[in-house]
């Protein structure tokens, strides 16, 4: 995108002034202020469900109880997934449960990408929950019911099995029996209605064993949409959170590819998390050598790869860019360094729906104009009002190009992205004064 968003002048001056009045508070109610004064709509969806803002919380050490889900729903988030549970059978036994590490110290610490820019990244040891699988559910019926309450969708994260190099079978019945007994809580609340469910691909298999050989890692991707679909059939909209392989991008588009060439039916994908941090087996934190890590180097991997995968897909042979639309694009939800409204339109231009943030909301204080308030509204405050990096200036930039309605909610836009990629990538290269208005 441009340096800087370019809105209709008096839009510009609005947002200048919003963004310094919503310093000591957000209007209320956040979805309906916004689409009066500027005319957009931030309804969207994940996993095929409706959210009233495409902001969301994604997995991690700040959606694992339930201050912390009361305080983003009390404060206007659009969803949040919930911290990964290791999966189990009925006798309680966990095969991956080498995941299952509580979190002993976090650090936040700045970050300098390889092309220069700054950013952040948090560092910790643990993995997944590491409480017992009956306190999760508690948990989880816990969660839906203060989401419910202020309209924010919940959703859970699950590491499943996932066989090993030396491994043939895949045990089957940790998927039945956490899925059926994950589904039983969610049925209390939403009845009949399809349960979102992420499979948690962690940047930590990038470390593992279980990485080294690509064909294994292909197979993943292959067999886990059926095993999920298969405990509860036509119960469970299955999306796998995608992690960054050691491996180059080609094999980052393979993996996309073998998902999105699956057939209709119980092993396709419903929707897909992309992606997950990078990792460093050289890094070493505390006692721990091979971490995870965040910040501009990760985000631009991402949108290379999104960006790659779109463009190969948008021009079929013989048709015109804006006659491209490709049937077969999964929903998508976008995680990866998304620190400002303008990372988050940068990932919706590749066709994202929805936004997970996690280091954002580890910031410190001093990293925010909002004066008062809960850390989610602060982020909040700087993801949409931001005069430069803000969404609503972003949108109303792109809107001016590409002569969008203004009832395309967040979601047809980036079903308008996935469609027109091609049109995206040739508007956006030319110059301000020959864009469309």
């Amino acid at each position: 995108m441009p340096a800087i968003p370019r809105p209709r002048e008096a839009d510009a001056r609005r947002i200048a002034e919003d963004f310094e009045r919503f310093r000591d508070g957000l209007p209320r109610p956040l979805e309906p202020y916004v689409f009066d004064t500027y005319g957009v709509d931030l309804g969207s969806e994940y996993a095929g469900l409706r959210v009233k803002n495409p902001f969301g919380k994604a997995s991690g050490q700040l959606s694992l109880a339930r201050h912390q889900v009361e305080r983003d729903a009390e404060s206007g988030l659009g969803f949040v997934i919930l911290k990964t549970v290791i999966a189990q059978d009925s006798g309680g036994e966990r095969s991956m449960r080498e995941w299952a590490i509580p979190e002993t110290r976090m650090l936040v610490e700045p970050i300098r990408g390889r092309l220069g820019r700054d950013g952040w990244t948090v560092t910790w040891k643990g993995r997944g929950w590491f409480d017992t699988f009956h306190a999760y559910r508690d948990f989880f019926d816990q969660a839906l019911r203060l989401g419910q309450a202020a309209d924010m969708l919940v959703a859970p994260s699950v590491k499943y099995h996932l066989p090993g190099v030396e491994e043939t079978a895949w045990k089957r019945e940790e998927y039945d029996f956490t899925t059926s007994r994950l589904l039983e809580v969610w049925s209390q609340h939403y009845g009949d209605r399809p349960m979102p469910l992420e499979k948690d691909f962690s940047p930590t298999l990038a470390g593992s064993e279980r990485a080294t050989q690509q064909a294994r890692i292909a197979e993943w991707f292959e067999a886990v949409p059926s095993l999920i679909h298969r405990a509860a059939p036509g119960r469970v909209r299955v999306g796998l959170k995608m992690f960054n392989a050691l491996f180059e991008d080609e094999f980052q588009l393979r993996m996309l590819d073998t998902i999105h060439s699956a057939q209709p039916g119980e092993g396709r994908t419903d929707f897909l998390v992309y992606g997950n941090r990078l990792f460093d087996p050289a890094r070493k934190f505390e006692d721990k050598l091979g971490v995870a890590y965040g910040g501009p180097d990760l985000s631009d991997r991402n949108l290379a790869v999104l960006e790659r995968f779109r463009f190969a897909r948008s021009r079929p042979p013989g048709l015109p860019a804006q006659s491209a639309a490709r049937e077969d694009a999964l929903p998508l939800s976008a995680t990866g360094d998304i620190h400002s409204g303008r990372i988050a339109i940068e990932y919706l231009l590749r066709g994202a729906s929805s936004f997970q943030m996690h280091t954002l909301f580890q910031l410190p204080n001093g990293a925010f104009s909002m004066r008062v308030g809960s850390k989610t509204e602060k982020c909040l405050h700087h993801l949409l009002f931001h005069p430069e990096d803000g969404a609503i200036a972003w949108l109303l930039d792109l809107q001016r190009r590409f002569v969008w309605k203004p009832e395309m909610n967040i979601d047809k836009k980036a079903q308008w992205c996935q469609q027109h990629w091609a049109a995206v990538a040739e508007q956006l290269s030319l110059p301000d004064n020959q864009a469309n208005g």
